[in-house]
């Protein structure tokens, strides 16, 4: 059959110049592309504290701090030198072949310091999908040098995002990052997501709930074959599936579970790592004591791509001798801990721990949490989640009963719309759940000032699904 041709879309209004060479030249990520070309981009040209400017002069508040990641804002001055006298000084060094340098060695014995899992060896990527596709392979590889071929599945949870490689996506949850991929791929099976609002029974404590799920986990592990299993991954919060917090017991169940049946409990701190919940790991916050953790985004805050994953002691046994038997261990990346992103990284978390990032974030939590709690009376908003600085509201079309809206609508992608003429930058997540992620360096008033025009764009949304017909 001879491929569809596909007429190109003639733009709603004329694009800029800046949008008319984006329309032109980049395939974007995770966009809907063919929208793309009618909308085209939002153009930002510089950035300051918890702010970005577009191409014309129009300020924003950062809401989302970039993807989850920017924790120290804009334009810090002394992350810029860091990275100027890194650059200076060693541009360029990898770590193949048994070379290193100084900042790679420093940032390991910090990561090693500070991590939530009892940690050996740290090993670097580029980003928290790379590191999430690493701990796939250093589980297969781990289990075949304990002998044990079969135990090589890998269990996650549907609504989950661990990123967008093939192995990373297959991890996540959320079908658009499976469909027309052919993914997932083999091996990765998904349990239920822990969202309590939506899926809990009449009448089911969060206790109770909790129970149902790890019933359910248990019975798919008996059911695979413990013996087949290597690990469960797990975010703290699940993000981009809409800011979903844990029922209660629900990871204290979840590890009981894997414990009994000798699974490793991977943590995925992309999102909640450096102190976004309160604490400098999610998996503190909610007494998880993993096995082995990622961690991207926030370990620069940002400004240079990288990623991190622990490897434990018996593990790193393991690799030892199989290593030895193939003659490497032969996994890599060339910019696995880049000189640039590992230097950035020791300034970021130095930084960190001057400011008492932790304790501004406890400071911070209780204003992010009144002013979100309080869009829970919005005709629009069925439920309000919070921890730490991150956040999001689910926008319904019947409050009593929770009916959504029809998907194809896209009112949470409209209300972002909207947030944005306001001048807020926020993200429809997990359907229309409208999540909030501002810099940890964010303050009270500057808080008050992103509640207060996420409250007119949702009054502005309200008004135009009347207008559409869309409410009763």
């Amino acid at each position: 059959m001879a491929p569809v041709a596909i007429q190109p879309v003639t733009p709603m209004r004329p694009l800029s110049n800046f949008a008319a060479r984006d329309v032109e030249t980049l395939l974007h990520p995770t966009t809907n592309l063919l929208a793309h070309r009618s909308l085209g981009p939002l153009v930002f040209e510089r950035g300051e504290g918890i702010y970005v400017y577009d191409a014309t002069g129009k300020r924003y508040i950062e809401g989302l701090a970039g993807l989850w990641c920017t924790g120290l804002g804009y334009g810090n001055a002394e992350l810029v030198e860091a990275a100027r006298e890194q650059m200076e000084r060693l541009s360029f060094s990898h770590l193949f072949g048994g070379r290193s340098h100084e900042p790679a060695i420093a940032l390991a014995e910090k990561i090693k310091a500070m991590a939530p899992a009892e940690t050996s060896k740290v090993f670097f990527t580029n980003s928290g999908s790379e590191a999430n596709d690493t701990q796939i392979k250093i589980a297969w590889y781990y289990n075949n040098a304990m002998g044990r071929p079969k135990k090589k599945k890998i269990i996650s949870r549907q609504k989950a995002y661990h990123g967008t490689t093939i192995a990373s996506a297959s991890l996540s949850g959320i079908s658009v990052f499976h469909t027309d991929f052919d993914l997932p791929m083999a091996r990765v099976f998904h349990t239920d997501c822990p969202h309590y609002g939506k899926y809990a029974e009449p009448g089911e404590s969060e206790e109770d709930y909790a129970s149902r799920l790890v019933g359910n986990l248990e019975a798919l592990i008996e059911r695979e074959g413990p013996e087949t299993i290597a690990a469960f991954i797990a975010e703290p919060v699940m993000g981009a599936g809409g800011v979903l917090i844990p029922p209660k017991t629900y990871f204290e169940k979840v590890q009981a579970v894997l414990a009994k049946h000798d699974i490793a409990f991977i943590a995925d701190e992309v999102i909640c790592g450096f102190a976004r919940t309160g604490n400098w790991w999610g998996s503190q916050t909610f007494a998880i004591k993993p096995s082995t953790v990622t961690m991207a985004k926030a370990i620069t805050s940002a400004y240079v791509p990288m990623g991190a994953l622990t490897v434990s002691e018996p593990v790193y046994q393991g690799l030892l001798e199989e290593s030895g038997k193939q003659g490497m261990f032969a996994h890599g990346f060339t910019y696995s801990g880049h000189p640039l992103a590992c230097a950035v990284a020791l300034k970021t978390i130095e930084i960190y721990e001057r400011i008492k990032i932790v304790e501004h974030v406890q400071r911070m939590a209780p204003i992010f949490a009144l002013r979100l709690n309080a869009l829970a009376d919005h005709p629009l908003v069925a439920e309000t989640r919070c921890v730490g600085l991150l956040g999001a509201l689910e926008l319904v079309k019947d409050k009593r009963t929770r009916q959504s809206f029809d998907s194809k609508l896209g009112v949470g992608a409209k209300a972002a719309r909207f947030a944005e003429e306001e001048g807020l930058i926020c993200r429809a997540v997990g359907g229309d759940n409208i999540g909030l992620c501002p810099p940890l360096v964010i303050d009270g008033a500057e808080i008050n000032a992103m509640f207060d025009a996420l409250t007119r764009a949702l009054d502005r949304t309200e008004g135009w699904a009347r207008q559409e017909g869309y409410l009763g």
